[in-house]
């Protein structure tokens, strides 16, 4: 299966907070929501921007997963919302409460979700094994640190960015400081009426760098 990652990110790159669900995740008496870790406070940014298209491209590209992958923050949002009914109906989560679901994590033990399967372990071969199965997308929507980890390890195939219209100006970014240099080669360009660019773009290991020249 072809590893894909999809990601609704900013102009200026950040990821975090784009949209906010209340899942029910338990969290310590006193502790932080990890959404507003670092003192976000920027919520909701991506929803006053998606449009009938942009909705229906997603839509299309849930529907043709063979499985998804899911860091655990995220699988427990899912979890919590499509998994416990949300929108009955929707092509969404339809296409995650039958397609398989794998959850890389050391400390998931709780499974609620039918047709999960946690990744512990050597998480890098596990994933490698699934790549090599026959059929269409491993898909990972959202996951952030999933998503900057399997790009550390050389595991993506590609990459969809689903980029919105706004500078957030604070939040967690998709891509480090600091980290691995990926050549990229884009195999989808689309627009949508308000603004956002779908750009999806296959993997093509590390980029040529110019020589130097002397004359």
């Amino acid at each position: 299966m072809k590893l894909t990652t999809v990601t609704n990110v900013s102009v200026d790159g950040v990821t975090q907070g784009h949209r906010r669900i209340d899942a029910g995740i338990p969290r310590e008496a006193g502790a932080q929501d990890e959404d507003a870790r670092g003192g976000f406070e920027r919520f909701g940014w991506a929803p006053p921007l998606l449009d009938d298209e942009a909705s229906t491209f997603i839509g299309q590209t849930f529907r043709r997963a063979d499985a998804f992958l899911f860091g655990r923050r995220t699988y427990e949002i899912f979890a919590g919302s499509w998994g416990a009914g949300m929108d009955p109906g929707n092509p969404v989560g339809e296409a995650l409460n039958t397609r398989p679901k794998y959850v890389a994590s050391t400390t998931l033990t709780d499974l609620k979700w039918a047709n999960t399967t946690v990744l512990s372990g050597d998480v890098a071969r596990a994933i490698g094994e699934l790549r090599a199965e026959p059929g269409g997308e491993l898909q990972v929507w959202g996951s952030g640190t999933l998503i900057r980890w399997l790009l550390d390890h050389r595991l993506v195939d590609e990459m969809v960015l689903l980029i919105y219209p706004v500078i957030v100006g604070q939040g967690t970014r998709l891509f480090p400081a600091t980290g691995p240099d990926t050549g990229l080669e884009l195999v989808d360009l689309r627009s949508t009426p308000k603004g956002l660019t779908i750009q999806t773009y296959r993997t093509t290991g590390r980029p040529r760098y110019e020589t130097a020249t002397t004359t």
